[in-house]
């Protein structure tokens, strides 16, 4: 790996009690460019633009995807990463689909590494405060030409971030758009997966609601996907989420409250939801709760459900009766290392530039 460290740290003019999230950036980024059929070297260097053109085919064709990630700080000021490995299998299921070439376990995470590393002081402490970590792939070859490109790179970058959608949010259960379909790209973390959801995200919003649970493309009447979110409904006591599929990401949040329930002994079953058996589950009243899960935002529980021109208010729920603040919980803990890690998931990165 080649290291160019900043003459220019930006890190005293960081507050870590007022920053923007997703617009301020770490000191550093990792990119690594391919060209002739083969990666070149994985540099560490000063964050900052990157000159290319409008011929852009990552731009003009589409070829681009992307992860989220965090990395925590603990009490004790160690750092950690989360499944990583879970991310990294994840760009290259992307890439693949999406036929970009695929990185290597070193690239990916001794980057990942090296850049958590040298910006550490970047990692805000404290409760729903992390680095969100963006790895992405990218074609960067200048030609106007309907192909698979020749050219790409390969980069990290980083904002520290903290807690949002803290309040319940309101859900429209999609009628008409939707996220992906049968043979498309739903599995993949392509960038164009999100630039189609905005529109409908939007008309959302202007009727009252937050964000989207987006329902299959060929009947709408089975759950898939909320907003950028996987999504889980408990009925009496079990949870229920829908299983991934060429439509749906396998998201990493998802698979830790699967296995963090099943620990507590909390029945799971992962099979398709359909918006009826929800709907009818509220008005009976054995719906308890509603939730998103993701990197980002970790969870979001909902408030109402938008259905048919009608929004429906789902019960509300104390932490201690939530599954959804229960697991949240569990995973907070064990990501900041205030809980025992069973699974093995956490991932020091500490003194990862000497073994670089």
């Amino acid at each position: 790996m080649i290291i160019q460290k900043t003459e220019n740290s930006r890190i005293s003019t960081f507050d870590p009690n007022n920053f923007s999230f997703g617009s301020t950036f770490i000191d550093h980024m990792i990119i690594c460019e391919y060209e002739d059929g083969k990666w070149g070297d994985v540099k560490l260097v000063p964050y900052g633009p990157i000159p290319f053109t409008p011929a852009m085919m990552g731009v003009n064709y589409g070829q681009a995807c992307f992860e989220g990630m965090k990395a925590y700080k603990d009490k004790d000021g160690q750092v950690f990463l989360f499944r990583p490995e879970k991310n990294f299998e994840r760009i290259n299921k992307s890439a693949k689909r999406l036929a970009m070439p695929e990185v290597t376990e070193e690239m990916f995470l001794d980057g990942l590494k090296a850049l958590v590393d040298i910006d550490r002081d970047w990692i805000p402490q404290g409760e729903g405060m992390s680095l969100y970590i963006r790895p992405l792939i990218f074609a960067t070859e200048e030609a106007l030409k309907a192909r698979v490109a020749n050219k790409y790179m390969f980069a990290i970058v980083a904002t520290p971030a903290k807690s949002y959608y803290a309040e319940p949010v309101s859900v429209k259960i999609s009628d008409h758009y939707s996220r992906a379909a049968n043979g498309g790209v739903g599995s993949a973390k392509a960038a164009g997966n999100y630039a189609a959801s905005f529109y409908p995200t939007q008309l959302a919003i202007e009727e009252g609601y937050e964000q989207i649970i987006w329902t299959d493309d060929a009947t709408h009447e089975y759950f898939e996907e909320s907003g950028t979110m996987n999504v889980f409904v408990r009925i009496n006591d079990t949870i229920y989420t829908p299983p991934t599929s060429e439509k749906i990401l396998d998201g990493v949040t998802r698979d830790s409250f699967i296995q963090l329930a099943k620990r507590r002994g909390i029945e799971v079953k992962i099979e398709p939801v359909a918006v009826k058996t929800v709907i009818e589950a509220l008005k009976d009243g054995s719906l308890k709760e509603v939730w998103g899960v993701g990197t980002a935002v970790v969870t979001t529980e909902f408030q109402a459900l938008g259905y048919e021109g009608v929004k429906l208010e789902l019960p509300r729920l104390s932490a201690e009766e939530s599954y959804a603040a229960i697991l949240k919980k569990d995973l907070v803990d064990l990501q900041n290392n205030l809980s025992e890690d069973p699974f093995g998931w956490r991932v020091s990165v500490d003194h990862a530039l000497e073994t670089v």
